[in-house]
């Protein structure tokens, strides 16, 4: 819902073993912050409400970590990011699955 309802099309994904990887096209209406406060705070009332045991483990606590990278895309291609994106599962030896896009 996050996304649909701030125009926010996500473009690739892949999930690490400790990280997320996104690659999204923003409207210039709406802070990189603010939609990271977004995808954050939803995701975790989402996981914590599928996934009942995450809330005994972080009872009082948050899912996220308070920090986040971004930056914006100008000197190299969205095409070359998302083939970066991609490739994160070469590196990483653990399974890194291209997830399924959901109404957040």
């Amino acid at each position: 819902m996050v996304c649909t309802a701030d125009e926010v099309e996500i473009i690739a994904g892949r999930v690490g073993k400790d990280h997320i990887h996104l690659l999204v096209s923003v409207p210039p209406h709406l802070s990189a912050s603010k939609l990271v406060q977004y995808i954050k705070g939803n995701t975790s009332r989402k996981l914590q409400m599928e996934y009942k045991e995450l809330n005994k483990q972080f009872w009082g606590q948050h899912l996220w970590v308070r920090g986040y990278f971004v930056a914006s895309s100008g000197n190299v291609t969205d095409e070359v990011i998302a083939q970066y994106i991609k490739d994160q599962d070469l590196e990483e030896k653990t399974r890194t699955d291209n997830f399924t896009i959901s109404q957040l």
